[in-house]
C-alpha cells in the first residue's frame, strides 16, 4: 500500500499552498461562519438557512430532492430537519401519491422567519461579493457549480 517513506516538509507545504479541497474547506468554513453570526439574531445557522430556501418553492418537495439539491443523504437531511419541525418552520407530510414518500411543507412562521432572514442574506452576500470582486463571483460560482 504505502512505499514506507514519510512525507517530506516539502509536500505538506505543496498541499498547502495548492490542495483544492483544502481551499475549499477553508474558503466554505470561513464564509459560513460570516453567515452564522449575520443570523445569529434568528437563531438560524446558515445550513439552516439553506434548508429552509430550499423549501420555498410553488410545490412542497420530497425529502430526494432536497437531499440532491443540498447534496446531503437522506439521513443528514432527515436530522437537520428535526431542530426546524420542533421550533414549528417545516412539516414533513406524507406524499398523497405514493404513500411511501415524504414531502416537506415551510409552516407559515418558517415563512415569516424565511422572509426575516432575507435581508440578512442579502447584505451578508452582497460583503462576501465584494471581496472577490476582482476574480469574479460569477466566475466563482461556475467554478464551484462545475465541481459539483
Amino acid at each position: 500500500m504505502s512505499s514506507g517513506e514519510e512525507p517530506c516538509y516539502e509536500i505538506t507545504l505543496l498541499v498547502r499552498d495548492n490542495c483544492l479541497c483544502l481551499h475549499l474547506q477553508r474558503a466554505a468554513r470561513a464564509v459560513g461562519r460570516r453567515f452564522d453570526q449575520a443570523l445569529r439574531p434568528l437563531d438560524l445557522t446558515n445550513g439552516q438557512f439553506s434548508l429552509l430556501m430550499s423549501l420555498n418553492r410553488p410545490l412542497p418537495p420530497k425529502i430526494g430532492d432536497v437531499a440532491r439539491l443540498l447534496a446531503m443523504d437522506r439521513t443528514t437531511l432527515t436530522a437537520n430537519l428535526k431542530p426546524l419541525e420542533r421550533r414549528g418552520l417545516v412539516e414533513v407530510a406524507i406524499d398523497k401519491a405514493d404513500k411511501r414518500s415524504r414531502r416537506l411543507c415551510l409552516t407559515p412562521s418558517g415563512r415569516e422567519l424565511l422572509a426575516a432572514a432575507v435581508p440578512i442574506w442579502r447584505g451578508t452576500h452582497a460583503a462576501i461579493e465584494q471581496v472577490v470582486a476582482e476574480s469574479g463571483a460569477d466566475r466563482l460560482r461556475a467554478d464551484l457549480r462545475a465541481l459539483s
